[in-house]
């Protein structure tokens, strides 16, 4: 039942929590607190497991943001409302935003960018208001991740960091576009702008690659070729629009040489979807002389800094960061979202997890390196680790 608007009071219910990095997800009972001035308070309906959640939790840098409940792909309904908040009330159909957008700073006010100097990303698991969290246990705060953590029945973000969407619109499968779908239709078509014709080159083809093959073939690329070590992807690629698959692994030559002598010189777009620096480097020396453009997409896991030799750039090649796919979060994701439910934009097939077959969330994390997206309804996934005792 909806808490009343006037008074929120602060919700028990059950989140993954991260005690250390790399350390297994355990379930447990929290409180989160009511929403702050500008702040909504949502009810997760789905959260799909996305590789930046899993670098943020293995990665040694930030040990001191821990404990923490990850998750920033979701949907939901809103519960609750803070003071001062007029575009959302309880019921309402939302998706987080991990980069949100307050609307007046000068990025937010620019048609070059979507990075928010307000509400842009969050780095340090805090709220962007006043620094501090809404999840506890018996009041030892837990931190957030990327200002929505949404491995949590409940969660509590700012409401630039939310966006209302039609409520006809799934909630068990359009969280996609409040991270890797509208990460990769972005890439194809706003920091990229794919030509007619032209020839691409994909490097992973997880949900970010799929969806950036899937605009590649809404743009009319007469070539797109996609590379991957797993073949199982091989199918489901070319349902996406992928018309050449590579395995890399099992090439004989370097894989940039490969896709170099296959178009005549290089790809005229390629995208780095995988995160991995030396792969940029690869994706950018598959790409043409003259305007070859790459892209890249992917969070790192090990080595951030990017080598590459300077004539690439001397004879025209350009490289370029995605973030979000160059979308303005609150402005434009109801677009992709209306372009979702008239079936323009192709549905990509989730693997949906509802933890109880897997031994632990641990495990669960470690599927999503052999899927597209594994997806978590969370009333059931709760409800079946509470019924087989995976609690700590």
């Amino acid at each position: 039942m909806l808490s009343s608007i006037s008074t929120p009071a602060v919700i028990t219910c059950k989140a993954a929590v991260a005690w250390g990095a790399g350390e297994a997800l355990v379930m447990e009972e929290v409180e989160v607190s009511p929403p702050q001035p500008m702040e909504i308070r949502i009810k997760v309906v789905a959260t799909s497991l996305c590789r930046s959640d899993v670098t943020a939790w293995l990665s040694q840098a930030h040990i001191h943001i821990f404990p923490r409940i990850f998750g920033h792909e979701a949907s939901g309904i809103v519960e609750s409302v803070g003071q001062g908040v007029t575009e959302f009330e309880p019921g309402d159909h939302v998706l987080t935003l991990f980069t949100g957008e307050c609307m007046k700073c000068k990025h937010c006010t620019s048609n070059k960018s979507n990075m928010c100097q307000v509400l842009g990303l969050e780095r340090q698991g805090l709220m962007h208001s006043d620094h501090k969290t809404r999840f506890s246990i018996k009041g030892k705060p837990i931190f957030h991740y990327c200002a929505v953590s949404s491995f949590s029945e409940y969660t509590v973000v700012h409401s630039g960091c939310a966006v209302k969407i039609c409520s006809t619109a799934p909630l068990d499968r359009i969280c996609l576009l409040s991270c890797g779908v509208a990460a990769g239709l972005g890439a194809a078509w706003k920091v990229a702008d794919i030509s007619e014709g032209s020839t691409v080159a994909i490097f992973g083809l997880g949900t970010v690659g799929l969806s950036v093959a899937q605009g590649a073939k809404l743009r009319g690329a007469s070539r797109i070729i996609g590379i991957d070590i797993n073949p199982e992807k091989s199918e489901k690629a070319k349902a996406f629009g992928v018309t050449d698959f590579l395995n890399s692994s099992e090439c004989k030559e370097p894989i940039q040489q490969v896709i170099k002598r296959i178009t005549d010189g290089g790809a005229d777009y390629s995208f780095e979807c995988i995160g991995d620096t030396d792969m940029i480097t690869t994706a950018l020396q598959s790409c043409c002389d003259g305007w070859g453009m790459t892209v890249t997409l992917g969070v790192p896991k090990v080595k951030p800094v990017i080598t590459a030799h300077y004539a690439f750039f001397l004879t025209g090649r350009t490289l370029r960061g995605s973030l979000f796919g160059g979308w303005k979060p609150k402005s434009d994701i109801p677009t992709l979202v209306d372009m979702y439910l008239k079936k323009e934009v192709e549905h990509i097939s989730l693997d949906a997890l509802e933890h109880g077959h897997l031994n632990s969330l641990w495990e669960l994390l470690v599927q999503l390196f052999k899927t597209v997206r594994p997806l978590i309804h969370l009333a059931t996934a709760y409800h079946k680790f509470d019924n087989q005792g995976e609690t700590k």
